[in-house]
């Protein structure tokens, strides 16, 4: 276990290189690697040597490394694929605010903003190439979480769904996509809706409409729901109460609100949430939440929660209704 940050980072040049797509079209050499890939061969194998350790690559008798399951969804065509959410493990922005777990520990602060002096949305906003990469990888995940979200909800009744700070809107697409009669909104910062048009919504956009805003200041009003997915769990409570006061004020009458996040589950079995828990709070300072939670949480902002709904994936739907 001491060693995962290190398993993590091998993955990540991994997948930086390209070593995937490479292999795709069959196993190969650490050289012939090496000079696709402009590495030294030598260090290259050590790292194909040590992934193989882990099952992310394999080496035959022959020297050569071929494609593992694990190595498949490092490919940049995989569906889905982890090649972009694998190299964000090894940004500094990711990097080094994990190397500061222990700040925001003591002092229940972000610790991005120790290394930073911002908060990381900021950052973002001012590094377009880090922005770029967290964008991909957000949906990278949202292509192993959206289809069980939509699969696990039947939205009946709802003709009006505003998807609120969806990112490129892979899930409203899938969603749109398995209801023909539905309209869709995705409402979003103006930077990430440039490459909302042509990217998982294109097939859909003759029903969808892209708004940007700011979801702190305001959410358009008229919808028969509201989807936030990984939305929530970035904010401490005081702002995610006027978040969802602003979907509470604009739902129309028996309206929904469906956040979709992890919900933690009481004692000490493997949870992802309880992970991803910590990475909310070295970054935006937020939290992973517990039932409990979201049920006080609904409360304050004048919904009130009616069920959670697990899904195949480690999110579950947390619906409201208005109180």
């Amino acid at each position: 276990m001491l060693m995962g940050r290190r398993v993590a980072s091998i993955i990540s040049v991994v997948a930086k290189l390209g070593i995937a797509d490479y292999l795709e079209a069959g196993p190969k050499t650490a050289a012939e690697l090496a000079a696709l890939v402009d590495a030294d061969a030598g260090s290259l194998y050590r790292l194909l040597r040590a992934a193989a350790s882990v099952g992310v690559t394999v080496e035959g008798a022959d020297g050569k490394f071929s494609q593992t399951p694990m190595s498949e969804v490092l490919r940049t065509n995989a569906k889905p694929s982890l090649r972009a959410f694998s190299m964000m493990g090894s940004m500094d922005l990711v990097a080094r605010t994990w190397d500061n777990l222990e700040y925001s520990v003591r002092t229940g602060k972000p610790a991005v903003e120790k290394v930073y002096g911002k908060p990381v949305f900021e950052y973002l906003q001012e590094h377009r190439d880090d922005a770029a990469l967290f964008n991909e990888a957000m949906t990278a995940i949202s292509t192993i979480d959206s289809a069980p979200v939509a699969e696990a909800y039947s939205f009946e009744g709802i003709h009006s769904l505003i998807d609120v700070a969806g990112g490129h809107g892979l899930l409203l697409a899938t969603i749109l996509q398995r209801h023909p009669q539905m309209k869709g909104t995705l409402y979003e910062w103006p930077s990430v809706l440039e490459g909302a048009a042509k990217g998982p919504l294109a097939p859909v956009m003759d029903r969808c409409t892209l708004v940007a805003g700011d979801i702190f200041t305001s959410v358009p009003a008229g919808y028969d729901a509201y989807v936030m997915k990984h939305i929530i769990h970035d904010w401490p409570d005081d702002v995610c109460v006027k978040i969802l006061q602003h979907c509470r004020k604009g739902v129309n009458p028996g309206g929904k609100l469906l956040v979709a996040d992890a919900v933690i589950q009481p004692g000490n079995d493997p949870d992802f949430g309880k992970i991803l828990d910590l990475e909310m709070l070295v970054l935006p300072g937020g939290r992973e939440r517990t039932e409990q939670q979201f049920r006080e949480l609904f409360n304050a902002a004048g919904w009130r929660l009616s069920r959670v709904i697990h899904t195949r994936s480690p999110v579950s739907i947390v619906e409201g209704v208005p109180a």
